[in-house]
């Protein structure tokens, strides 16, 4: 193993020591604001806790294309998740 790659592992293991111990309660209304209109489908806040019945973790991000909400998720055990929602009706299109 490198020097550098050494340093980076260090780095992530430190960096991962301080995030919050609530990372799988992510309040999702406090840094996504909740876009709701009914003609038009879920809110924001409804796609993450949908993603996050899948994975618990700390949404990275969150992004609307078309009818498609992706949610990144990073979990407990620093695995980034990728969850789509339809987001017309709600529906798990695919999760990884």
């Amino acid at each position: 193993m490198n020097r550098w790659w050494k340093i980076s592992i260090i780095a992530l293991i430190t960096i991962s020591a301080f995030t919050p111990a609530t990372a799988g309660k992510h309040s999702a209304a406090a840094e996504h604001p909740a876009h709701s209109d009914p003609a038009t489908g879920i809110s924001e806040q409804k796609a993450i806790a949908i993603a996050q019945q899948h994975f618990k973790g700390r949404v990275l991000a969150i992004n609307q294309t078309d009818h498609i909400y992706r949610i990144k998720i990073l979990s407990e055990k620093g695995t980034v998740h990728t969850v789509l929602i339809n987001a017309l009706d709600g529906t798990v299109v695919s999760t990884h």
